[in-house]
């Protein structure tokens, strides 16, 4: 059930104005602006040019595209005419309705679209062709600057358009979140609610409608007076079910949104009613209630313009709430969260807020079906101490969410299946092991593991202290995720479980004092700060941690693509450092400080690497010396190299198959990333 909000005291929100430039240039958006209005030009940009790449990665045109400016399209382009509305938003030629759906929703508070759609932009004096858009990315807010230029074929544009064609908003919008997500391309298919996040901050909850509560129209009502943004869908059975129209003009497979919700008086009773909108901005409802159905008849005129009731083929369409329930299969909630809600809403957030990664041979231990790595997952501990009014347990959220999947389906990503478990914490600080997860069961865990970008429950717990597990559902699975714990009541931040030992404070400041103003550890830092510190480490022979071996080491850990580590970046590495340094020193059987060739491949197996004979032959022929030892810095080489190979090839799979076809590009990435 939705958040209500006890706190009846109307204090405004914190509305965060700032957000972080993304341009390749480290210019904001009006440093560009003001450089192209001193130039006398209008702005390109480098980081999204007017090409195939970013329309398709998958296939080519269908048509010759031509990218044209508004002023090129139209005589008179404006950026918004008359408000942005929901009816400025029409589909076009991309499966990307989940997205419109969710646009639709944002025009319903304008708190919140003047957040993502900054409405200081015009075609007007100090028109420079440069646009820019705010979305929400895993605990930020970042600002997208693009140039107007759009893909257009005879002169119409090709995507998302408004009803009204001097209208630009909408379509330079979508271009904004096509450029975030990396192409057109990767706007085909999703939830709506992912969008409705970017646009938020905010976080989901999704019901089938068929097992919803009774008071289900009470909490749509609540959702919708509070400004959160609401999705429903019809499921199908098949993909040939998608998109195909039912007798009563509802689309099957396709995203909605709801726009009201309202009571009318008809025939001497209330009859409570819905609004929904199709994105396509026609073929809409049939049966009762639909725009021009004989129960209108009996509606006077003044309650008609109360419902914003007209007879417009405009995709949007009141249904009575029972119907709804009939036909519809499931509904989307984002709820806000404080930064986004509108000022006279009083609330009472708390959220807190935790990054990581599973990273293959060391975070990356899978479901708990998989005992011996589960242990090896990230954990984080939760402590709950205030009861709810009225009630014996303490009730939170936790919503899990897997970082750029989208960004990354032009490299074969797809969506992992995810999800958590929530166990009751032993007393020791220290990372809970194997043995406890064997003895223990659950307290909680989410309902299913399922491959969408964000898992989220509510829970209520008895007061006390738990430890949340995030796993992928399969082991040796790669990704960065986000964990946000959502509570009415403030809840004591949120630690990893594990307090940091004193060889870690010192390698923070290490990091500290090496990574210099950036905060962030180039090659040449990272190969002076592993040589500092395995030369204190007893018991390991090496000879030296070369540049290219930290180039190699910065390629596999580097998330953000800058080809450099931040600390959280740095901190994942040396935790897997440590596990190798671990597993090397077991599997030196005579503490030689070498290991042998034959004792290679068990260390390799407990690294999580299952080599045939063939690829073992040639790991010892290329690391071994003549006398069939491998010191550290040849097994560091070889780990680094092996987990490139492996995370490139996972990339490249379909549906995880032991094999891949590759094309001349895709052999060349290969090399690069192993060689």
């Amino acid at each position: 059930m939705p958040y209500t909000y006890r706190d009846s005291s109307p204090r405004p929100p914190p509305v965060p104005q700032s957000a972080r430039a993304t341009h390749s240039t480290g210019q904001t958006y009006k440093e560009l602006k003001l450089e192209c209005l001193q130039k006398g030009i209008l702005f390109e940009d480098c980081d999204f040019p007017p090409n195939d790449a970013s329309l398709f990665f998958s296939e080519k045109p269908p048509v010759p595209f031509v990218w044209k400016r508004p002023g090129e399209i139209v005589k008179d382009p404006q950026f918004i005419i008359g408000g942005a509305t929901r009816t400025d938003i029409c589909q076009g030629d991309l499966g990307d309705c989940w997205l419109l759906a969710a646009i639709a929703s944002l025009t319903l508070n304008e708190k919140t679209l003047a957040r993502v759609v900054p409405q200081d932009q015009d075609f007007g004096p100090g028109y420079a062709g440069i646009f820019h858009f705010q979305f929400w990315q895993h605990n930020e807010w970042l600002d997208v600057v693009i140039d107007d230029r759009l893909p257009t074929f005879k002169d119409r544009l090709v995507f998302l358009h408004s009803a009204d064609h001097n209208e630009f908003w909408s379509a330079l919008l979508e271009k904004a979140y096509a450029k975030l997500n990396g192409s057109y391309e990767a706007l085909k298919g999703g939830s709506t609610i992912e969008a409705m996040e970017d646009f938020t901050g905010g976080v989901a909850e999704m019901y089938e409608v068929k097992k919803a509560p009774e008071n289900f129209y009470e909490i749509l009502e609540k959702a919708l007076n509070r400004g959160s943004m609401v999705g429903c869908s019809i499921d199908t059975r098949s993909a040939a079910e998608t998109e195909a129209r039912t007798p009563y003009g509802l689309i099957k497979g396709h995203a909605y949104s709801v726009t009201g919700i309202n009571e009318v008086n008809y025939q001497g009773r209330k009859v409570k009613l819905i609004r929904i909108r199709n994105p396509w901005g026609q073929v809409e409802w049939n049966g009762p209630w639909s725009d021009n159905s004989p129960e209108w008849n009996s509606i006077s005129q003044s309650e008609k313009k109360r419902l914003y009731q007209t007879a417009l083929d405009d995709g949007e369409f009141w249904m009575k709430f029972e119907d709804f329930q009939t036909h519809f299969d499931k509904v989307e909630i984002c709820n806000l969260t404080p930064d986004a809600l509108e000022d006279n809403i009083a609330h009472k957030w708390a959220v807190t807020v935790h990054q990581g990664s599973w990273v293959r041979g060391a975070t990356a231990g899978g479901c708990r079906n998989f005992i011996e790595t589960f242990w090896t997952n990230p954990q984080f501990k939760i402590q709950l101490t205030e009861k709810d009014d009225g009630k014996d347990g303490c009730t939170f959220l936790a919503a899990l969410m897997q970082k750029d999947r989208r960004k990354l389906k032009k490299l074969g990503a797809e969506m992992l299946t995810i999800g958590y478990a929530i166990y009751e914490s032993p007393d020791e600080d220290e990372q809970v092991t194997k043995d406890f997860f064997r003895y223990h069961a659950s307290k909680a865990r989410s309902k299913t593991y399922i491959n969408l970008r964000e898992v989220s429950d509510r829970f209520t717990l008895p007061p006390g202290n738990y430890i949340i597990v995030p796993t992928t559902f399969e082991p040796h699975q790669e990704a960065d995720f986000c964990l946000r714990i959502f509570s009415e009541n403030k809840l004591p931040e949120p630690t990893p479980q594990g307090e940091e030992t004193e060889e870690e404070k010192q390698f923070r400041t290490l990091f500290t004092q090496i990574s210099g103003e950036d905060m962030e550890i180039s090659p040449e830092e990272l190969e002076y700060v592993l040589n500092a510190v395995l030369k204190k480490t007893n018991n390991i022979k090496f000879k030296k941690i070369s540049l290219l071996s930290c180039k190699n080491i910065i390629s596999l850990m580097d998330s953000s693509g800058n080809g450099k580590l931040d600390f959280s970046e740095f901190k994942i590495f040396w935790d897997k450092l440590k596990k190798w340094i671990g597993i090397y020193l077991h599997f030196d059987a005579d503490h030689s400080g070498t290991m042998s060739a034959y004792e290679l491949r068990l260390a390799l197996k407990a690294a999580g690497f299952q080599l045939n004979n063939y690829l073992l032959q040639l790991i010892v022929l290329r690391y071994a010396d003549d006398q069939y030892q491998i010191e550290f810095d040849d097994f560091l080489n070889c780990l680094i190299r092996l987990e490139n190979a492996s995370r490139v090839f996972q990339a490249l799979s379909v549906k995880n198959r032991d094999f891949i076809n590759l094309n001349i590009g895709e052999v060349s990435i290969l090399k690069c990333k192993i060689t």
